[in-house]
């Protein structure tokens, strides 16, 4: 019980500082905000060789796959990756600076719908240190402070960034407590965030399935979740062969640790003979590992067989499960029964056939002919992303600048008096 009532006052105090460090923030020009993300950006570069030491700590204590390993670690090209993203968010347009619609009203009162920051955002997110420079550039751009909590695994490594990044933040003008870290690894943290209540206006679990649940059942404070990246890629009888090839080899194995890895295979039963045996050849070349339903296993004998959890499992390595469809509406049926919403492609050179599915997919990102690794906010010129929201409300995919603000309205009168 004393260690949850530290942790709360610890969110306490870093709370009461991030408020006041938002009401700046709020009230910033664009100019003050994309100066502090060239600070940070020269900052991260300054720090380099600090950044990288915490984080071979990190990964010389990671207990874990290659593939989580590789999104835990840093190198000289990821921590420049980090520096140039926080670049790339300075250019964009000032998501603050938008009148989202303008209107009078017979009585003469003129009624603006204007952008506005959410406030105080807690970001609870797992292994992957440069989610934390990430967020901490969209959060600051969009005029909000944040308070991030990264997985224990990272601890080191999201240390290191935010102290260069609180360097950039004073050498700019801005408060540091714009960006703050957990003072510690303690769940007890996590909890106290949860139920922060009146001093978070917004948590954003990015991890995995456990971590998103727990957030869903127990927070006391807003959520924009990131479900877990369960994606399909749907090979169409109308698919060019080879562009069908070269997507999937990129959708499963660019990087397989990631959200927007393809983790199931639906091709069409009237190609799976002639198109499926050098699919997997292809993957099985990299190193990819499969589980696949009766129907594929009669076309690539030696296949390992898939249980119906296996479609419902979200890998996040070389494994690759894969099952044989009849039809554009068995895929998404497939899809609907298996899938998490997140993203999905088909690929076809069938227009009608494409519409059918882009139209019938419920998730928040739906591709033609592209691999689903394009589901990402750098990729859709969103300069990063604070995560890929699955959620039904307020935003959906990629979550960039415009959708980590909220609006109020302004109404400007003559003297009017309502009746």
């Amino acid at each position: 019980m004393h260690i949850e009532t530290e942790a709360t006052q610890q969110l306490q105090r870093a709370a009461v500082a991030a408020r006041a460090a938002a009401r700046v923030l709020a009230r910033s020009s664009e100019a003050a905000r994309n100066g502090a993300l060239a600070a940070m950006a020269a900052a991260l570069r300054d720090h380099q060789t600090d950044i990288l030491s915490a984080n071979e700590a990190d990964v010389g204590a990671f207990n874990g796959t290659n593939a989580l390993r590789d999104r835990l670690t840093l190198n000289p090209a990821r921590v420049e990756a980090m520096a140039k993203g926080l670049e790339d968010v300075a250019a964009l347009p000032d998501p603050l600076a938008r009148t989202l619609a303008d209107w009078t009203r017979p009585n003469g009162l003129r009624i603006q719908r204007v952008a506005s920051p959410i406030g105080v955002i807690g970001m609870i997110y797992e292994s992957r240190p440069n989610v934390g420079a990430d967020a901490s550039a969209l959060c600051l751009k969009s005029g909000n402070a944040v308070i991030l909590r990264g997985g224990s695994d990272s601890a080191n490594s999201a240390k290191a960034i935010n102290l260069a990044l609180q360097q950039g933040l004073d050498a700019s003008g801005l408060p540091p407590a714009c960006i703050q870290v957990s003072p510690n690894t303690d769940r007890a943290f996590v909890a106290a965030m949860l139920a922060g209540a009146g001093l978070l206006d917004l948590i954003i679990p990015r991890g995995g399935t456990s971590l998103v649940e727990r957030v869903q059942r127990e927070a006391r404070v807003p959520v924009l979740a990131h479900a877990e990246g369960l994606c399909h890629t749907y090979v169409h009888e109308a698919a060019d062969p080879s562009m069908a090839r070269a997507i999937v080899v990129n959708a499963k194995m660019r990087r397989t640790g990631i959200c927007g890895a393809t983790e199931t295979l639906l091709i069409d039963r009237s190609i799976a003979a002639a198109q499926l045996p050098a699919i997997v050849a292809d993957l099985r070349a990299l190193g990819c590992d499969f589980r696949a339903d009766a129907q594929a296993r009669m076309v690539v004998p030696g296949l390992k067989p898939a249980s119906e959890a296996d479609f419902d499992t979200e890998w996040l390595d070389a494994i690759l499960s894969i099952a044989v469809v009849d039809g554009v509406d068995q895929a998404l049926a497939h899809i609907a029964r298996h899938g998490s919403e997140h993203t999905d492609a088909i690929v076809t050179e069938d227009r009608d056939t494409a519409d059918r599915f882009l139209r019938g997919s419920d998730g928040a990102v739906t591709l033609w002919n592209a691999s689903t690794q394009f589901c990402d906010g750098g990729e859709f010129g969103f300069g990063a992303e604070i995560g890929i929201a699955t959620g039904r409300l307020h935003a959906r995919g990629p979550v960039g600048l415009e959708q980590l603000t909220t609006y109020r309205y302004l109404v400007t009168g003559t003297g009017q008096v309502r009746p």
